[in-house]
């Protein structure tokens, strides 16, 4: 049987820096101690974007006083921590370093074990930390840097089953948002204007939809909604209204047909026995609500049970780094060497095929 585990996450891949202690006893049962994240969104905002300079030197300046803060909240001090997990990628490569090297150091300092973790598996196991979920289910990672269909046979098992060829749906958003003259991030922003817009008014493409395979593509709808704007320039706030409306819906109908298909692709491959089977939506864009109506909605038809984790889950934070490292631990995995290094790129699934659209360095997931 698998002893009780408590684990100090550390997550330093993007623009949050963040803390966390979780537990996981010898049935599987989380508890989450503490929850600390740092959000450098106003150091960003005025650039329209994150700036890996500013973000790295964020991270150095913020995360000792954070990790002090979230062993302080959890009521536990470090040597009664049970080992360290600290994002390796994917993700920019100076703040993977401050959290890896920061992770390195209190590890060595402390004797403790090293979990080098995934950020995607993060994502990917979130929901067992919150609502128990068995293997297998699918995830869809929607977030600024990635957009995939993900089969999540078990930990460290991935099967990807589609991904973008091009732009990831959190980032047709920022850029959208960028060319409509709203603030950063832009997926909020769309978000928001969408509510007071025609959704009817502008016919946008709906890329791939009725292809079997089960990739995505943005960068023709972004160009679509680039070109409605200037034929109607300049913009009046309805405009931006109905052209975010517009936009939404285009995505909306993109992601039920290319979901619906996923789905119909695991009932093939795991016929029901027992238990619904699961789809998990993860990432940032997970936190727009039109977007998990439409998936609801979805699972509902193809008998799935929807799972999207709180939202404060589903961006960026340490508490699913922390179990992710509690459930390599789990399975008897053995921590990783302190000259682990970052990895900018880290796919899930290291056998799929890189696809047009990621240069030549291949595939950042």
């Amino acid at each position: 049987m698998v002893p009780f585990l408590r684990i100090l996450g550390i997550e330093t891949s993007c623009d949050e820096t963040a803390a966390a202690v979780v537990e996981r006893d010898a049935d599987g049962h989380s508890r989450v101690l503490s929850d600390v994240v740092l959000s450098q969104l106003d150091e960003h905002s005025a650039y329209g974007g994150v700036v890996p300079e500013i973000a790295a030197r964020a991270h150095v300046e913020a995360l000792d006083e954070l990790i002090e803060e979230a062993l302080t909240r959890a009521n536990v001090s470090l040597a009664e921590v049970d080992a360290i997990a600290a994002t390796s990628g994917p993700g920019l490569i100076g703040g993977l370093l401050v959290g890896l090297m920061t992770g390195k150091a209190i590890a060595r300092a402390a004797g403790k074990p090293l979990y080098a973790v995934n950020h995607l598996e993060g994502h990917a196991l979130t929901a067992r930390l919150t609502d128990g979920l068995s293997f297998p289910y699918l995830m869809l990672l929607v977030s600024g840097g990635h957009t995939q269909l993900i089969l999540v046979r078990g930990v460290g098992q991935y099967e990807r089953w589609g991904t973008t060829i091009d732009d990831a749906l959190g980032e047709a958003f920022d850029k959208t948002a960028k060319l409509l003259g709203l603030p950063y991030p832009g997926g909020p922003a769309v978000e928001r204007m969408a509510r007071d817009g025609n959704a009817d008014r502008f016919a946008f493409p709906r890329p791939l939809v009725g292809e079997a395979r089960l990739d995505f593509s943005f960068s023709g709808l972004k160009t679509a909604v680039r070109q409605a704007a200037q034929d109607i320039a300049p913009l009046s706030d309805q405009d931006v209204a109905d052209i975010c409306a517009s936009f939404q819906k285009a995505i909306s109908r993109t992601l039920k047909d290319r979901i619906g298909r996923g789905l119909q692709r695991f009932k093939t491959e795991f016929p029901v026995t027992g238990e619904k089977p699961a789809l998990v939506v993860a990432g940032g864009v997970a936190a727009n609500l039109e977007l998990r109506a439409t998936l609801q909605a979805l699972c509902d038809k193809n008998g799935f049970r929807f799972i999207a984790p709180p939202l404060s889950l589903c961006t960026d934070n340490a508490v699913m780094i922390a179990w992710a490292g509690l459930e390599r631990m789990a399975t008897g995995a053995a921590p990783d060497p302190l000259d682990v290094q970052p990895r900018s790129r880290w796919p899930l699934d290291s056998k799929a095929e890189t696809l047009v659209g990621f240069g030549k360095r291949g595939a950042k997931a």
